[in-house]
């Protein structure tokens, strides 16, 4: 166990992510999530803390009330699932609310990586922002491939991203 400082990071330099999948299938036990636990994967690996993954149905009122429910013990809130343009993609709709500053150029640069490998990634309407308990929350596409592109983009930011939030000089 490492040393956790006042807000809860490690002097390891991990920090405590949350990962929330959004998808009706898998909350109904019809399919096995594999995008939050490529996430969690993932960033274990790189040395972050992150919380067992939480599976709810698509929706607005599901998936901001299991943003709010991790925020507290969270640094990042990572959602996967439900930022398409089907009828039940609610995710961004879910997550705007919480937000307090938006960070439309991180939403923009996982769109752009994405495009690179599948022309689709541009209909992602994913958002990313802090909360005003400065909670970063970003939303990811529902796929393994998405997950793994969008963290390629976000893991040399997340240490960066929580220190800023926090106040800390640049």
């Amino acid at each position: 166990r490492h040393h956790h400082d006042r807000h809860g990071a490690s002097d390891a330099g991990g920090v405590r992510v949350a990962v929330v999948v959004a998808s009706d299938r898998c909350a109904r036990g019809e399919a096995e999530d594999r995008s939050g636990a490529r996430a969690a994967e993932l960033l274990r690996a790189a040395g972050h803390h992150v919380a067992p993954v939480v599976i709810v149905p698509d929706g607005v009122a599901s998936v901001a009330g299991a943003i709010t429910a991790a925020a507290p013990t969270a640094d990042v809130v990572l959602t996967s699932g439900g930022t398409g343009v089907g009828p039940r993609d609610a995710t961004p709709e879910a997550t705007r609310p919480l937000l307090e500053r938006e960070l439309p150029g991180l939403a923009e640069a996982l769109r752009r990586h994405g495009e690179a490998h599948v022309a689709t990634a541009v209909l992602s309407r994913g958002v990313a922002g802090v909360t005003a308990s400065g909670v970063l929350v970003v939303n990811l596409p529902g796929s393994t491939r998405g997950v793994e592109q969008g963290l390629d983009v976000l893991l040399p930011l997340l240490r960066h991203v929580v220190d800023q939030v926090r106040g800390a000089d640049h």
